[in-house]
């Protein structure tokens, strides 16, 4: 497993990340800490969860139980030094979680010591913002976003706030560094540019969407990660499983994303099932499975930290982390490009 530095920090991280957030729906307690485990034996050094996780559903009964699952893993095994932590606080919207209360300096503080209790850990590594308060063209939200109702002087008064918490919580040790998720070249600029001129802790990494469906980062994004230092920890490497391949065909698995939420967020439409058979024939041509071929690719993106991928079961984990010893040719990673270009933006 290869590592990649996290932003400006001297801390490494492995290519792939493990997420978690279908533990405690989708994914048993037992079957969620052999997954752990076996991340780890494969080189994993890095997990991300969420206070609101799990999902699939997001509900009051499960709020937390992602994270509850981590902490026993982290209490029943000793391995704690051996995985770095990554969770977020929920954003405004979310009514499951403080009754939809946006991030402020007040709830960054109350989610926090919650999910240390939960984690049963005396620290978080990275802590991120699950989204912006101010709004995201993220979730297919692109097609018709419109920044023109955002009030600029709350925004920053909002960073400051949020940062100032962020330091705080740095020199208490409770965390170790700090992330966004969701987020804009814009955004990301301006909290970069507040934390600066403050003292303020840095952004290190950025959580958005990245797939070969969902290339968003590819431009302003891309040259700002590299100039500043802001790692992406890409999420849904492989679109909700359209890219493993399991729901060609008209097949819905039971059990899988698509058989809890049909239309995967908007990603399933009639754009992307072309796009999907495209890149299936690069992986074929090439000799590779597509979601391994998926994995790689992503690793090749000269902006990524670490990709983010979950698995319902540990069967299905096994056969993803194979990725790690997928190489890809120079030309298989042109055919890559010519499949985008030919299928550019699919949802």
């Amino acid at each position: 497993m290869r590592m990649n530095r996290l932003g400006a920090t001297d801390v490494m991280v492995s290519e792939f990340c493990l997420g978690t957030m279908t533990y405690g729906t989708q994914t048993d307690e037992t079957d969620a800490h052999r997954q752990i485990d076996m991340a780890i034996d494969h080189g994993i050094n890095i997990a991300d969860t969420a206070e609101m996780y799990p999902v699939n559903p997001i509900s009051a009964a499960t709020q937390g139980d992602s994270e509850r699952i981590l902490g026993r893993w982290i209490a029943k095994s000793g391995k704690r030094d051996r995985l770095l932590i990554a969770t977020k606080v929920t954003g405004e919207g979310n009514r499951v979680v403080r009754d939809g209360a946006p991030i402020s300096s007040r709830t960054i503080r109350i989610a926090v010591e919650a999910s240390l209790r939960s984690l049963q850990t005396d620290r978080i590594d990275l802590y991120q913002l699950h989204w912006a308060n101010r709004g995201s063209y993220m979730f297919r939200q692109n097609w018709s976003y419109d920044p023109t109702s955002q009030n600029k002087a709350e925004t920053l008064e909002h960073i400051e706030d949020a940062l100032s918490e962020m330091r705080k919580l740095v020199t208490e040790g409770k965390i170790r560094f700090f992330g966004l998720s969701n987020e804009s070249a814009w955004g990301t600029a301006q909290w970069l540019r507040v934390a600066a001129e403050h003292g303020f802790p840095k952004t290190e990494a950025i959580q958005n969407e990245y797939s070969l469906l969902c290339r968003l980062f590819d431009l302003d994004l891309a040259e700002l990660a590299h100039n500043e230092q802001v790692g992406l920890l890409a999420y849904s490497p492989l679109a909700t499983g359209l890219l493993t391949g399991k729901y060609q065909n008209g097949a819905v698995p039971p059990g899988s994303r698509m058989s809890l939420s049909p239309k995967l967020g908007g990603r399933a439409n009639e754009r992307v099932w072309p796009a999907i058979d495209a890149y299936a024939e690069v992986a074929r041509r090439h000799g590779h499975d597509t979601a391994h071929m998926s994995l790689a690719w992503c690793r090749t993106r000269p902006f990524m930290a670490s990709a983010i991928f979950g698995a319902t079961n540990s069967a299905q984990l096994l056969h993803l982390l194979k990725a790690a010893d997928t190489e890809l040719s120079d030309e298989c990673c042109r055919d890559i490009d010519r499949a985008h270009r030919a299928h550019p933006m699919p949802y």
